[in-house]
């Protein structure tokens, strides 16, 4: 029993350690313990633990640690490569030591030994390909038929140089302060890539981030299949019914086919319910890139537009006030409003939504969703016509 509790609290913990993590900052979480907890991952953890350095081992203690972070957070490094590479390879060994003993099984074949190994392989040639490939490089070769590719829209980009490259800017470009270096339709630094996701490699990142979805899921699955395979093969249900004389009833069946699970197979489980929790975090990650693929925009302009957006409502604000007072509104009485409830804040739309809404109306770059998705798997540097630009101009 002591295990089985053991499971149990450590799956709570983490459901709300991911959840915290998540959604702390969600309106309906203002003022509860989860808010405190994600202000405690994300930034508190971090602050205490830079305080009690500082305590004990003083300025050179603060700096060291602050040079650390200045190494890991603000320059190229390969920390989080290795760390993927040592989460899929622990992950693919504890697979194999304890399910394909199982296999051939009830359920699977033993061919899902060799295709579970080929699905591991492809996704390291995904995450080869996005760490490793050009995400578009602007350099004065070939600004010019960036700055054809990708005209002004005049609302977040308007023409201007580079001060770090000292190179005209390409409309959706960024200067990576990270990698150092100016990169087209840039939609953000990838530290577990220790590269930029832009133009050209943006669909090596999103056949990644698909692979890996599928792989997950393709793993909870044969990890289930492989426990019901053991269910049937032993023969459990069987022996319960007439040997225990439990009703065959699934209500009075479950808890004794759990607790015999917990009791034999736990490794099996930990790992379907983290490679189901992964494919849940990896299906809203891949389905938020998606939806800037369809609309043409990407994470950096998302959140360029909701700058825009924050920066007019506050310049209508000056204007109404300002209106207000010359006409000297001052006998309106304000009347107080009740509290607003935290399930209507929960459903209110986020700034992020607003954001959403005013790419579609206002992103000149949405050409419709079929070109919009064939500027991503083709991008614009790939084609012909790009390099022909140069020579045309010339």
């Amino acid at each position: 029993m002591g295990m089985q509790w053991l499971l149990v609290c450590h799956g709570l913990i983490t459901l709300l350690v991911v959840i915290s993590f998540l959604c702390g900052q969600w309106p309906i979480f203002q003022g509860t313990f989860i808010e405190r907890i994600h202000y405690f991952l994300t930034f508190g953890a971090y602050d205490y633990f830079q305080r009690l350095v500082g305590a004990v081992f003083g300025s050179k203690g603060t700096n060291f640690i602050l040079s650390i972070e200045y190494f890991c957070c603000d320059r190229p490094n390969p920390i989080l490569q290795i760390l993927y590479v040592a989460i899929i390879g622990g992950i693919y060994y504890m697979i194999a030591n304890s399910c394909f003993s199982y296999m051939p099984g009830y359920y699977l074949s033993g061919a899902h030994r060799y295709i579970s190994l080929m699905g591991v392989v492809v996704g390291i040639l995904f995450f080869i390909l996005t760490s490793f490939s050009d995400p578009g490089i602007v350099k004065p070769e070939n600004v010019l038929q960036y700055l054809n590719a990708y005209p002004y829209d005049e609302v977040l980009y308007k023409e201007k140089e580079c001060t770090t490259c000292k190179i005209p800017k390409p409309a959706r470009s960024k200067h990576c302060s990270i990698c150092n270096r100016c990169v087209a339709r840039f939609d953000h630094h990838c530290g577990w890539m220790n590269n930029c996701i832009g133009e050209r490699n943006n669909r090596y990142f999103l056949g990644f981030l698909l692979w890996h979805l599928l792989l997950c899921l393709y793993g909870s699955v044969a990890v289930a299949l492989v426990l019901a395979g053991r269910l049937k093969e032993l023969r459990v249900v069987y022996i319960l019914t007439v040997y225990y004389g439990i009703e065959n009833t699934f209500r009075d069946l479950a808890p004794h086919v759990v607790q015999w699970l917990l009791r034999s197979y736990n490794t099996q489980i930990l790992l379907m319910i983290f490679l189901a929790i992964v494919s849940l975090l990896l299906a809203g990650f891949f389905g938020y890139h998606v939806n800037l693929c369809l609309t043409n925009t990407t994470t950096n302009e998302t959140f360029k537009w909701q700058e825009h957006l924050t920066w007019q409502k506050k310049l209508n604000e000056a204007r109404a006030s300002a209106a207000a007072l010359k006409a000297s509104i001052s006998d309106l009485r304000m009347e107080a409003k009740p509290p607003e409830s935290k399930w209507k804040a929960f459903f209110r739309k986020s700034p992020l939504e607003d954001a959403v809404e005013a790419i579609a109306k206002q992103n000149t770059y949405n050409k419709g969703w079929f070109s919009n998705l064939g500027e991503v798997i083709f991008p614009f540097s790939s084609r012909p016509s790009f390099s022909q630009t140069k020579t045309k101009a010339g």
